[in-house]
């Protein structure tokens, strides 16, 4: 999961990046309005923190052109001025959530959770496949009560297979979807990492199938001759 911090506090803003990048997500940061609402027109996003007081332009109006635009991600409003007029207003111009500074950062981590099942189609904290696992909270996977040893970056790629099974996945889908700016990671490095994540969860059942020039896929229902293991 991708996500964009718009925040002009940099201590507050490197604080959530560490936590959330600890957590497993990709996370870049801007600092005022008129950078996260270019970003948000050049880079898909799996959610947007919003500090409404952000410098250039509000962060109302960065959520106004973003549903303007019809772009489906979340949003969490951060801001430190909790009235009740503002909140109704974030919510009505298409904020789905909303917390007022200062905040818990372990309830900032939770509602960050709960909004990218929600967007993922994943109404419970685990996702199945065959005999495979995923604890979403925990961000551990198991192949019946077995912990599965996964590196970071497979750890990330299978949570994207597993939220997206049956359906393909470019190469540069897992690129966008992996990496933050300036994180060169290659299309080839892709191909080695999946092919160690492939290895470590054959025992469950599942199947990472690639299809020839367009990506993979977690073992689809109808496969044919263009599929090869």
């Amino acid at each position: 999961m991708r996500i964009l911090i718009a925040e002009d506090d940099s201590i507050l803003a490197d604080g959530l990046s560490r936590s959330l990048r600890y957590d497993g997500y990709a996370v870049d940061v801007v600092a005022d309005g008129s950078s996260a609402d270019s970003a948000l027109q050049l880079q898909s996003f799996d959610l947007l923190i919003l500090d409404l007081d952000l410098p250039l332009l509000p962060g109302l109006a960065v959520l106004r052109q973003l549903r303007q635009r019809n772009t489906p991600i979340p949003v969490l409003i951060l801001t430190a001025s909790d009235t009740i007029e503002q909140r109704v207003k974030g919510l009505d111009l298409g904020a789905d959530d909303y917390m007022a500074k200062p905040f818990a950062l372990s309830e900032l981590e939770a509602r960050v959770r709960a909004l990218t099942r929600r967007s993922a189609g994943n109404s419970t904290t685990t996702l199945r496949y065959k005999r495979l696992s995923f604890d979403l909270n925990g961000r551990v996977a198991r192949i019946d009560d077995q912990p599965l040893e996964l590196s970071a970056r497979e750890t990330s790629l299978l949570e994207i297979f597993l939220s997206r099974s049956g359906r393909m996945i470019s190469k540069n889908q897992f690129v966008d979807l992996l990496c933050e700016w300036g994180e060169e990671v290659t299309q080839n490095a892709i191909e080695v990492y999946i092919h160690r994540l492939r290895k470590k969860i054959e025992p469950s059942g599942a199947k990472i199938v690639t299809v020839r020039g367009l990506g993979y896929c977690l073992e689809a229902e109808n496969r044919n001759d263009s599929l090869a293991a």
